[in-house]
Parts: structure tokens; C-alpha cells; sequence
């Protein structure tokens, strides 16, 4: 690469960064229905035109913001991860839901981004799956971990689910039990939803201690999905035991 097209790479970079760097100022301010491209050339000093060169509208800007804040999310929780990939697995699933919570506590307008209300007028687009996978495919791996070795404890399913818990298995996870994978399912959407109700403010003057309520409620939720309790020595709930 040449010197000149170096520069204009790195000066590319240095402005895509500061655009997305405004646009998370509005998004903090305004919300993201009311981000504005215009707004974020005046608040830069650039033409609107100039800044069409890098997004050519705002579902291209808020694309990115999605994919960044999905992205820093899954780097976060598999950061924590990697420090406990020796212990047990309900270890392992516990530090990565805390380390969701954190970022979410630390980044609540871009948490708001990827789990609020959608954004009228703007569907995601496919591009975004792979990082909005990152966090759900660490879990599932966790749990299959612990199939392959220890085992899980099959939750229980009634038969009027059976059906759509093969379908969600073949589509998800076609190595794991369906009923593991559809408790999976329900633990990902109550892992969220208290995460939201924590940043959204739905807490207030209800729950006090949220950290070690949530502590406890991941565990509960690990323990649903089938993972063991270390003091656990029979089934784990008096489900039956699935592993190698």
C-alpha cells in the first residue's frame, strides 16, 4: 500500500469513528428514532454530502452502532469467559450473564439499541446476526460442554411442546436434547428481560440488592437449562440425566 493511500485509509478510519462516536451522543440525548445524519454532519463541521460518502443512509449508520455495540457485548462476556473456562459449568454460565449485565449497566443507550423497542422504519438487516449470536453461542456451548461431559438433567416438557422443541433443537442446537434447548430458549428470553427491567428502571423501589438477586436468578436460570449445582449429587432436580 502507498504512503498516500495509507493516509487516506487511516484518515477513512478517524472519521467513521468520530461519526459513530456523535451518533452514540445523539443516541444517549435523542434515542435512536430520532438520530439524524444531518444532525451528525452540523454537530461535525461536515457537509451532509461528505458524510453520505460513509453512510449512505441512517438504517446504513444505525447498522453499524448495532453490530459495534452487539460485537463489544460478545467481547465482553467472552472475555470473562475465558477466565473461568476451567470451571464448572454453572460457573461459566453464572460470569458470563454477569459480565451481560455489566456491559449493559455500563452501556444502557446502546443496550437500548440492540434489546429496546425497535426502531420505527428500520429493519436489521442479516449482516448483524453473526455478532448478535456471539453472546447466545457462548451459552449454548457451555451447555453443550456440560452434556458432553458431566451431563444435564432433562428438564421436563409437556407434550404438547415436543413438537416445537425438535423443530427449535434442529434449528439451534441439534447436538443437545430438544428439551434442553427449548429451557435454553426461556433462559435467554428471562436473562434479558432481567437485564432490561434493571436498566430500564423497572427495579426501582422493588428489588434493593440487584446484584446478588441477579446472582441468584441466573443461577436459577442455569439450573433450568439442565446445568448441575456443584452440590448437586443426584439429578439435579429430579429430572433425568442426559451426557456421554
Amino acid at each position: 500500500m502507498s504512503t498516500a493511500r495509507g493516509a487516506r485509509a487511516r484518515a477513512r478510519t478517524e472519521v467513521t469513528a468520530a461519526i459513530k462516536d456523535e451518533a452514540r451522543r445523539q443516541l444517549a440525548k435523542e434515542g435512536a428514532a430520532k438520530l439524524s445524519l444531518r444532525a451528525v454532519a452540523r454537530e461535525l463541521g461536515m457537509v451532509s454530502s461528505a458524510l453520505y460518502r460513509y453512510f449512505p443512509s441512517r438504517d446504513d449508520l444505525l447498522t453499524a452502532l448495532i453490530i459495534d455495540a452487539y460485537d463489544s457485548l460478545g467481547q465482553t462476556a467472552e472475555a470473562a469467559h475465558e477466565k473461568v473456562a476451567d470451571a464448572g459449568p454453572i460457573r461459566r454460565w453464572a460470569v458470563v450473564c454477569e459480565a451481560v449485565r455489566g456491559w449493559a449497566l455500563a452501556h444502557p443507550h446502546e443496550y437500548a439499541l440492540i434489546y429496546g423497542s425497535p426502531v420505527p422504519g428500520y429493519a436489521a438487516p442479516d449482516s448483524t446476526v453473526p455478532a448478535a449470536s456471539r453472546v447466545a453461542l457462548l451459552l449454548i456451548e457451555i451447555v453443550r460442554d456440560a452434556h458432553r461431559g458431566v451431563g444435564v438433567a432433562l428438564p421436563r416438557l409437556p407434550a404438547e411442546l415436543k413438537p416445537e422443541a425438535r423443530r427449535l433443537g434442529q434449528d439451534l442446537a441439534p447436538d443437545l436434547p430438544p428439551e434442553v434447548v427449548m429451557a435454553f430458549a426461556a433462559a435467554w428470553a428471562q436473562l434479558f428481560g432481567l437485564i432490561g427491567f434493571e436498566v430500564f428502571g423497572q427495579f426501582n423501589r422493588v428489588v434493593e440488592d440487584r446484584e446478588a438477586f441477579f446472582r441468584h436468578a441466573v443461577a436459577q436460570l442455569g439450573h433450568g437449562v439442565g446445568l448441575v449445582f456443584p452440590q448437586d449429587t443426584g439429578t439435579g432436580g429430579g429430572g433425568s440425566r442426559s451426557g456421554s
